[in-house]
This record gives structure tokens, sequence and C-alpha cells, in this order.
């Protein structure tokens, strides 16, 4: 007979207290756990602060009101997952092709002579990042800057992993196209 098991047991009937502090506790270290990349996968998306932190939120209440977090394999992809379709979902819809279009003109990009200038580096590959077309990225974003594997990132985005692959090789392909050009203008 397995006491640990059957104390358990009996906490779980005899105890309800006990289990909800404890099940608080386990939530509170997943939370700490992974907060900070939910924060970066949502951002990545919303290109908010205030908005990524109101996704990571919604997110983290919907896994505590329906205790699916315990049941997780995988947390990082789980919880990645999860975020990433509550920030896809906050989204608000391109309505038009003006709208895209004025979306695309507003979008930073660093000018020929900010590279001139001699700007600060990870600056310029941010906005050319920034830059890319949102597909680009957002898988970009996920497998290099989260360091997330191809099939981590297909389940998060609900594709086929080759698709994973030949964005982020095309997002690179675009800035090391971009990046060139800024060189050749210094020049």
């Amino acid at each position: 007979m397995d006491v640990a098991a059957e104390w358990t047991r009996y906490a779980e009937k005899e105890q309800p207290a006990l289990n909800e502090e404890r099940a608080a506790e386990e939530f509170t270290a997943l939370v700490e756990r992974n907060a900070k990349r939910m924060f970066r996968v949502a951002y990545s998306l919303l290109r908010n602060t205030h908005d990524a932190e109101d996704a990571v939120q919604e997110a983290l209440l919907k896994l505590y009101r329906t205790n699916g977090w315990q049941r997780i394999e995988d947390e990082r992809a789980f919880l990645s997952r999860t975020v990433w379709r509550v920030a896809l979902d906050r989204i608000p819809p391109v309505r038009t092709m003006e709208d895209a279009a004025e979306i695309e003109i507003a979008s930073t990009r660093a000018t020929p002579e900010e590279w001139a200038a001699g700007g600060d580096e990870r600056e310029l590959l941010r906005r050319m990042i920034d830059a890319l077309p949102e597909d680009l990225r957002r898988t970009l974003m996920l497998c290099a800057i989260e360091e997330m594997t191809s099939s981590e990132v297909a389940e998060i985005m609900g594709i086929p992993e080759g698709t994973v692959r030949t964005r982020v090789m095309r997002a690179k392909a675009e800035l090391k196209k971009r990046f060139e050009a800024m060189k050749e203008v210094q020049r």
C-alpha cells in the first residue's frame, strides 16, 4: 500500500482548501517560469506593451479557470501556443488594401541617412525585422528570438513545419538583402 498516494487522495477529499492553496502555489510557479516568454510571444504579435500584458493576463486567467494547466506535458510550447492564440484574437483585422498600404508605409524602416550616420546596429536590425511582412516577422521572432524549434513554432502557429523553415529562410534572406542594400548606400 502506497501511503503517500493514500494520503494525497484523503487530502483531496477532506481538505479542499489545502488543495486550492497548493494549486495556487503550483500555478504561481508556472507563471514565474514562463511569464517573460509568454510576454515576448504576445509582444511579437501585438507590438504594444500594454496589449501584450493584457493578452498574457487573459491567457493565464483562462488557463487557471479551466485547470488546463495542471495536465500540461510541454509547458513551454503549450503556454506559448495559448498566449499566441489569445494575442492573435486581439489583432484588429486590416479592413482594406488602403489600410494595409498605410500600415506598410508607417512601418519603421532605417533610411540610408540613418545607416550612414552610424546608428546603433541592433536598432537597425530591429527596424529591419519590424519592416518584414507579418508572417515572416512572426515566424522569425519565435524561432530566432524565442529560440523555439520549428516543430514548436509550427504547433503554435498551426502551420506545417516545412512552412516554418521556409518562412525563416525567407526572412533571413530578406534581412540580408536589406542589410546589403544599406551597406551599398554607405559606400
